[in-house]
């Protein structure tokens, strides 16, 4: 028997309430990590203090069928709706409803619904507080006076707007059939990188931002009547740039109220997700990243937009040749991007204006058949990655960052390195006379919507500062490339006289 849309509402509501998980019985995906960093806001002395409680969401479930879904939720004016969000979409998708049988047809209508449901569902959940909010609004108070009863009333008004105020942006990803399917609905961000076994990565950008720069979202408002130019200029809506939105009462049922969209002929801000063509995962080694809105932004707020892409995979990338962990990684990275954010700000640079403060940052990383460092072995043949750090600075701007150059050392046996065969090493430190090691740069020139690939060659490196090093007293400079961390591993490795085949580097 089928129960009654308000039996339905009251349930949502009950569960929302008691904070229970509708998918506590999903196993949670062992291939991703997943790594945060609350909002900051910082004061006088340069120390970061938090103004409101962590408002993203994210998701990791492993369902059947060879299934696998992902989604990252940036929540704003309150964590309901990204809560919500993450909780409905699950059930909405790992419950039965997709199977190695559907098309690609079927899966991009089967997320398209899902959405719709959850976007409806919500407002299931607050209609009773909207309900109350408007009779409450109608109340008039006594002319020159606030009364007792004025007082309740006012007090009423203020819970129930922050009841019922928020809303979320959601960026989810589907792995069936080993195909992946990307549903966007506001301004996180999907990268999927390729690494292939000749040192070379392709990184691509799959979708683009819904906001006030997307000149088809300001061709879609157009054609609803809103003026698309004063859009543009404003940036905003209501507060977010986000043209695409799951909840928020204020743009979905009072848009008509709102002067920027007061003249749309029908809702202007939807919960309708872009649904990209699939991408393919036969073969591929690599990783696949979810980063929420905040962290998309604090990296570009302190570094341009230009090498945000080519930053963060450089950042995943020199971690997984650390890190034990997926976890680890993810956490890693965040917290280097909040350093970065921090130390632009208190530089007092030209991009330290914008570094006042920070968002909450989310970024899930999903392995695609690259093993993390323990016990894995090297992209060529056999071979460990060691990991150097080599400092990079953007000829375009004057912000500076650290790049892993990856030298990856042949293993004790003999290997096939490209066209020459390599002897075997003797044991102990590299010496000069020794076979080369292969060199892989992991970083990556990346172009929203479009992929490209680089290699090795060390162009990024051949211009050092304006500002030579000085000699110290016993004659020497420092070394302009830190090989501290490549000797420890080396020797840790050979100390010992026996081969260690295990890897820190990305397969």
């Amino acid at each position: 028997m089928q129960q009654h849309p308000s039996n339905m509402a009251a349930q949502r509501r009950t569960l929302m309430q008691s904070h229970q998980s509708w998918t506590d019985d999903l196993p949670l995906c062992q291939m991703c990590g997943v790594g945060s960093a609350t909002n900051c806001v910082y004061g006088p002395d340069d120390k970061g203090t938090q103004s409101h409680p962590n408002e993203d969401g994210h998701l990791r479930f492993r369902g059947e069928d060879g299934c696998f879904l992902y989604g990252v939720f940036n929540g704003y004016d309150g964590g309901r709706v990204a809560s919500f969000a993450s909780q409905c979409l699950t059930a909405e998708l790992l419950l039965g409803q997709l199977k190695s049988s559907h098309t690609d047809s079927d899966v991009r209508r089967i997320l398209t619904q899902a959405f719709d449901v959850v976007e409806k569902s919500y407002f299931e959940t607050i209609d009773h507080a909207l309900a109350e909010k408007a009779h409450l609004s109608t109340y008039v108070l006594p002319h020159n006076e606030l009364s007792p009863q004025s007082q309740k009333v006012q007090e009423r008004l203020k819970e129930l707007e922050q009841e019922v105020s928020g809303g979320a942006t959601a960026v989810v990803a589907l792995i069936l059939n080993n195909k992946l399917y990307i549903a966007n609905v506001g301004t996180n961000r999907v990268l999927l990188c390729k690494s292939s076994s000749d040192g070379q990565n392709q990184v691509l950008q799959i979708g683009r931002p819904h906001n006030t720069d997307n000149e088809d979202e300001l061709q879609r408002l157009a054609a609803l009547g809103v003026d698309s130019a004063r859009v543009r200029q404003a940036g905003q809506i209501a507060g977010q740039s986000s043209t695409r939105r799951l909840g928020d009462y204020r743009v979905k049922l009072n848009y008509t109220e709102i002067d920027l969209l007061s003249s749309a002929k029908t809702k202007p801000i939807i919960a309708e997700p872009e649904i990209p063509v699939s991408q393919s995962l036969d073969s591929v080694t690599g990783f696949l990243l979810l980063l929420s809105e905040g962290l998309i932004n604090a990296l570009e707020s302190a570094h341009g937009t230009e090498q945000a892409n080519q930053e963060i995979v450089a950042m995943v990338a020199a971690e997984l040749a650390l890190q034990t962990s997926l976890e680890a990684v993810a956490q890693s990275v965040v917290e280097r991007v909040k350093r970065l954010h921090h130390d632009v700000y208190v530089s007092g640079r030209q991009r330290a204006t914008y570094c006042s403060q920070h968002e909450d940052m989310t970024l899930l990383i999903r392995t695609l058949n690259y093993p993390l460092a323990e016990g894995a072995l090297t992209p060529t043949q056999g071979g460990r990655i060691y990991p150097v750090s080599v400092p990079y600075s953007n000829s375009q701007s004057t912000s500076k960052t650290s790049v892993t150059l990856s030298l990856v050392m042949p293993s004790q046996n003999t290997l096939t390195n490209g066209t020459n065969t390599a002897s075997t090493l003797e044991e102990g430190t590299p010496t000069p006379g020794s076979q080369s090691p292969t060199a892989t740069l992991q970083s990556t020139n990346t172009q929203t919507q479009s992929s490209s690939s680089s290699s090795g060659d060390g162009s990024l490196f051949r211009q050092r500062g304006s500002q030579a090093a000085q000699p110290d007293e016993t004659g020497r400079v420092p070394p302009y490339v830190d090989f501290t961390q490549f000797y420890s591993l080396w020797g840790s490795d050979h100390c010992d006289g026996q081969s260690t085949q295990g890897g820190l580097g990305p397969q």
